[in-house]
């Protein structure tokens, strides 16, 4: 028997059956007042959890009300802002400090973030031959699952796999940290070789260099990069690193934590969440569209030109049909996003240097003209602004991160805040997570097969 790559006939027709007898009327959920995705009418998660890891703020109470605000996003209590600034005016990078603050709830002294640096360095290596073996075995299309898969197999290396002590996760967590960037790099070499036909390198990591460093060193034939190349994705992987308990996958780490799993477990799945679309390939398709814009716009600084064009992938008349335009909007800021006004700066410094002004203009302008397009075009209850994605997707080209890695980069910098609301999730609550779905389905007798 073959392994079927396609859906049979007769698969196709169950799969018939199965919607026919699976679909619940829209109104139910109003009429059993249940928030589908977990979301009220307005876009607000429903509580279903405490943290101390990171704070969202984009609203604020007046006189009773609650007002769209500027978004603030606080690491452990501190203004993203400020923290940000800090490292950078002092000219160090920022993930190894910062993932210190989140997992551990404090800024680091100067010897605490050298033992730290010491720590991430000493685990950033993997299992003898699991190069070889693993990654280099079946590659696939998709990074991700090869992402995942890296991890689970881990779970095989390590004797103390079902630990769920807060050292031994701790010690899961801190390897799984350092050698993130290591199998999504090796997992796109091995894909670029043996998918593609291109050449083979693997490049070991250096124990003096930061993450982000690291990251363009193993990724590139020649392993140089710029200062500024590695300070840019640096500050990606910092502003990408949490964001809420409530997000997909960090809400999938709570949850899956809570049944007791080992951590191999819980990341694998945390990552097949930031798998889907609708949560980590935000930036691929903002990129895309960018690229189609780009083509079918004939004067890139002509603001009616692109303003129409904009309306038509609004109408579904231009380049997905989607009627999207993909970087604007998000599930709780409207009137910012604190992330993507500090990464803005960045951006252009970036582009001026490897001389993309002229892609940055027409970015600027896509930015300050899609939410006045989307105002004219859709009935809306919130306030869109550009959010975060609209703009990576941009760094990680200009910074040659090939499309397959931009999801995998998320990761990089997400595993942090995985890492921290799992041993949360560990340290508070005992309870497993368990929400309550009403059954709507009506009562019926069992037929005997030969009367059916």
């Amino acid at each position: 028997m073959s392994f079927k790559m396609e859906p049979t006939p007769e698969i196709c027709e169950l799969a018939k059956v199965c919607r026919e007898n699976s679909q619940i009327a829209p109104e139910l959920f109003a009429e059993y007042d249940v928030k589908k995705g977990l979301r009220d009418v307005n876009g607000n998660g429903v509580r279903a959890g405490l943290t101390r890891i990171s704070t969202i703020i984009a609203k604020e109470e007046k006189n009773g009300e609650s007002i769209p605000c500027a978004g603030r996003l606080y690491y452990r209590g501190i203004d993203i802002r400020d923290l940000t600034s800090g490292f950078y005016n002092d000219g160090r990078f920022g993930f190894e400090e910062t993932a210190y603050l989140i997992l551990y709830g404090k800024l680091p002294t100067e010897e605490e973030l050298k033992n730290f640096n010491e720590v991430l360095s000493d685990s950033r290596s993997l299992p003898k031959n699991f190069v070889r073996d693993i990654i280099m075995k079946a590659p696939s299309n998709d990074m991700m699952n090869t992402l995942a898969r890296s991890v689970l197999t881990l779970y095989s290396y390590d004797k103390n796999s079902d630990d769920t002590s807060l050292e031994n996760v701790m010690r899961q967590c801190l390897m799984l940290i350092a050698v993130f960037p290591m199998l999504s790099v090796y997992g796109y070499h091995a894909y670029n070789h043996y998918n593609k036909d291109k050449s083979l390198y693997i490049h070991r990591p250096d124990p003096a260099l930061s993450t982000a460093e690291n990251i363009l060193r193993m990724l590139r034939p020649d392993m140089k990069y710029s200062q500024l190349e590695a300070q840019v994705l640096d500050m990606a992987l910092v502003l990408h690193m949490d964001h809420g308990g409530g997000n997909n996958s960090t809400f999938t780490t709570h949850v899956i934590s809570s049944s007791g799993t080992d951590t191999y477990s819980v990341m694998a799945a945390a990552l097949g969440s930031l798998k889907g679309p609708k949560h980590g390939g935000a930036n691929i398709k903002v990129v895309k569209m960018f690229h189609d814009i780009w083509k079918n716009v004939h004067d890139h600084k002509d603001e009616n030109e692109v303003r129409e064009y904009l309306k038509k992938i609004l109408h579904k008349e231009a380049f997905d049909k989607a009627g999207l335009i993909y970087g604007f909007g998000h599930a709780i800021y409207s009137v910012s996003d604190p992330r993507a006004l500090i990464f803005k700066q960045f951006v252009e410094k970036l582009a001026e240097s490897k001389h993309k002004k002229a892609e940055y203009d027409l970015y600027a302008m896509i930015e300050r003209l899609a939410p006045e397009v989307i105002a004219e075009e859709r009935k809306m209850y919130k306030g869109v602004s550009v959010n975060v994605d609209f703009y990576s997707g941009f760094v990680y080209s200009m910074l040659e991160l090939p499309l397959e890695l931009y999801t995998p980069m998320f990761a990089c910098a997400r595993i942090v805040g995985w890492s921290a609301h799992r041993m949360e999730e560990l340290i508070n609550v005992d309870k497993i997570i368990r929400p309550a779905y009403i059954g709507i389905q009506e009562l019926t007798e069992y037929v005997s097969l030969d009367k059916r």
